[in-house]
């Protein structure tokens, strides 16, 4: 049985990963031995171009702008406290922030008013207290497509923005997850947050933690892959920890034997009622464990206490279709 949905082959084409040498910041990158050197960043609106990514950052201030990174593996991190900023990879898949993080949180700390992430690759992130992240949201909306997030000990982490928004599409989430430190890092780790939507992105191989926690009052998780069969120590496939409303719908998941907790596929308000979660919608999923495992879970575990909705959903041999806890 093939494990993942068509969508996860087509991200698989967009997000191929450099080849070349690593770069550390402020290096210069040659296209051909016979061109001249050029820069790793250019700031589009202007058409200036710049060694090391906190000065095109800064150069955007408080305005709005688009960074456009060159196609390398490049040792370097930025911070964003203003504006209106689009990082964005010259070639989809091989612009890649590699192993260097900020204020000793992540490959982006954002915390201005809004970013925009396309085509980027975020690899090897990881701090001291055990959550570095490729990206960092203290503050503000955020868009993430067709971007990587792999090999780190956490994709996404963000603070609290009941305001704001967050949108991830055509990404993917490779080998993150840890519960080393005081607490777990996760594929991704949303705070408090207004709304998030998860769409055509897939979720494999997880190292602990969650694939997706989250505290945003709505969510929209559709059409997406969870593929846990090369999950070490994983956990819940979805934890909506504070519980919330919204819609899961159109996914695949299998859950594979390396499991710190096997006891659900999706959690509701597992740990508080900060939000409703009356009406939530949970439909047209496909829930299997992965082949040769044998044992029973929960495919929706609900704490909260509302009336959440299932719809028709496919569930494997031993899968569970809800309980209340």
């Amino acid at each position: 049985m093939n494990l993942a949905p068509r969508i996860a082959r087509q991200i698989g084409h967009l997000l191929m990963l450099a080849t070349g040498p690593l770069l550390p910041a402020g290096a210069a990158l040659a296209q051909q031995a016979s061109q001249p050197e050029l820069k790793a960043y250019i700031v589009v609106e202007t058409g200036r171009s710049y060694g090391r990514l906190q000065d095109a950052i800064d150069a955007i201030g408080a305005g709005r702008g688009t960074i456009r990174m060159a196609p390398a593996r490049l040792a370097d991190c930025g911070i964003q406290t203003q504006g209106d900023v689009t990082y964005e990879a010259q070639v989809p898949g091989q612009a890649v922030l590699d192993g260097r993080a900020c204020e000793d949180k992540a490959a982006l700390v954002l915390r201005g008013r809004s970013a925009r992430v396309s085509g980027m690759v975020f690899a090897n992130i990881r701090v001291p207290d055990k959550n570095g992240a490729g990206i960092r949201l203290e503050h503000g909306s955020l868009s993430v497509s067709q971007s990587w997030f792999r090999d780190s000990e956490q994709g996404l982490l963000t603070g609290d923005d009941p305001a704001a928004s967050i949108t991830i599409d055509k990404s993917t989430f490779t080998r993150l997850g840890t519960c080393e430190g005081s607490g777990c890092a996760h594929s991704i780790y949303i705070g408090n947050y207004g709304s998030l939507s998860v769409t055509r992105s897939r979720f494999e191989a997880g190292t602990g933690g969650h694939y997706v926690k989250s505290r945003a009052a709505r969510v929209a998780i559709l059409g997406s892959s969870f593929d846990d069969t090369r999950g070490r120590a994983t956990n819940y496939m979805i934890d909506l920890a504070d519980g919330s409303t919204g819609r899961i719908a159109g996914n695949w998941f299998v859950q594979g034997r390396d499991k710190e907790n096997y006891s659900a596929f999706i959690a509701v308000a597992a740990e508080h009622r900060n939000h409703s979660s009356g009406g939530l919608v949970v439909e047209n999923n496909d829930a299997r464990f992965a082949p040769g495992i044998d044992r029973r879970s929960a495919f929706v575990a609900d704490w909260s206490g509302d009336a959440v909705s299932l719809g028709e959903n496919r569930l494997g041999s031993g899968l569970v279709r809800y309980e209340q806890r």
